[in-house]
């Protein structure tokens, strides 16, 4: 299903509340259905037709719980009108831009991305349109985007509202969670205000240079701390003593250790790329995010390691991984370090058999077929399927201890 957009900024008359560019993805979707369950009027562009055709016969794209019945519920009153025509943004006062800063190979922002997008829209922007950007972005974008309309001649108002939704929870905790509004003059913040109280009841008002900080500190904070978790474990591992039993001292009926994390695999397409960006914003480099990001980046590499010393030579080992999301009951693969652990034991020589419920690949084996062929399980993502499974006897890697605690490597 297409959008029959009608062309040009002249039109009298917004027959669309909000439009969100970059709209079916998995910040971008949420938003628009909780958006148009609240009865706005909402676009959704995006350049995938193969995903706007899925979502326009009822078929979500990826998972997030709730969102099946909220797309069925939805598709019905008409509020949800799909487009790959950036045009579509003539017909609305409000633009959502749900397109973050990636980090080029260099590990630095690059801002391609945000000029390609703004260049597209600009001819179709109505005068005064609001252009709210929701994804994480390099402190000074918001400005930088301002800027970039009105050298197009576009007068805007512009705000940044960071989504701090957890993947796979976003239709619950977009209704549940504060919303940060950063903006530079009353009249944008006001504006998107009222946008999310449509849906929303708490506001914390900011400046854009202070609401960037704010989101890229909250998630390299997280990293942070999986990267704690995770040394803890690498040293509990060498001194041959097992993690789990130590995380359950610290942790039982002790508060001030509520706050430490289990081990595993920090990845995804958000956390390591947002500690990157302040790396990059900051004179010295931010030295304790890059040795997050060493500890992080280096699990599969540890494990790989640990395997070599326990097993020997891996050359013609067959080893099956159990999970290749990033993280549990999701088909999200972004990122995903079991990926980066299949190649490093690939170059090792060993036989790699992967598996997993929720990630569609064709590289991918039923779990019935990695049980029955693979000598050594490590287990890449602690989905419910492999909690209590029988896997015959054989050695179980888990650095997630969510299998009974595994081997120690």
């Amino acid at each position: 299903m297409t959008d029959a957009v009608r062309s040009g900024p002249d039109v009298a008359v917004a027959d669309l509340d909000v439009v969100v560019l970059g709209g079916g993805g998995h910040v971008g979707l949420p938003l628009s259905l909780v958006l148009a369950d609240s009865g706005a009027r909402v676009g959704i562009l995006d350049r995938d037709g193969a995903k706007l055709q899925r979502l326009a016969a009822g078929e979500m794209p990826f998972m997030e719980n709730g969102a099946d019945a909220l797309l069925a519920r939805i598709l019905p009153t008409g509020r949800l009108v799909f487009g790959a025509d950036p045009a579509m943004v003539a017909r609305t006062d409000i633009v959502i831009v749900v397109i973050g800063t990636p980090v080029d190979e260099f590990l630095g922002p690059s801002m391609t991305v945000f000029e390609r997008s703004a260049d597209e829209i600009a001819p179709f922007l109505r005068p005064g349109t609001l252009i709210v950007l929701r994804s994480t972005v390099y402190p000074g974008t918001t400005a930088y985007v301002k800027g970039r309309f009105e050298a197009s001649g576009c007068r805007v108002d512009v705000a940044f509202c960071p989504e701090r939704i957890a993947e796979g929870h976003a239709v619950e905790e977009l209704r549940s969670l504060p919303q940060i509004i950063g903006a530079d003059d009353e009249t944008a913040g006001d504006r998107a205000q009222a946008l999310f109280a449509r849906f929303a009841t708490h506001f914390i008002r900011t400046s854009t240079r202070e609401a960037e900080l704010g989101k890229l500190f909250t998630n390299t904070w997280r990293y942070m701390k999986f990267a704690v978790a995770n040394q803890f474990l690498m040293i509990a591992e060498q001194a041959g003593v097992d993690y789990t039993n130590v995380l359950r001292a610290v942790r039982e009926d002790y508060p001030r250790a509520a706050d430490l994390p289990g081990p595993g695999f920090a990845a995804g397409p958000c956390l390591f790329k947002d500690t990157m960006q302040l790396s990059a914003f900051t004179s010295d480099h931010f030295p304790m995010g890059l040795a997050a990001m060493q500890v992080n980046e280096g699990m599969p590499a540890f494990i790989v390691e640990r395997l070599r010393r326990r097993y020997g030579n891996l050359a013609g080992r067959r080893i099956g991984i159990l999970g290749m999301a990033f993280k549990a009951e999701s088909d999200d693969s972004r990122a995903s370090l079991s990926y980066k652990l299949r190649k490093l034991l690939i170059w090792e020589g060993a036989e790699v058999l992967a598996t997993d419920p929720y990630v569609r690949d064709d590289r991918l084996l039923p779990l019935n077929d990695v049980l029955a062929r693979s000598e050594i399980l490590v287990l890449g993502a602690p989905h419910v399927a492999y909690r209590s499974l029988d896997v015959g006897g054989r050695d179980v890697v888990d650095i997630w201890g969510s299998m009974g605690g595994g081997i120690r490597l």
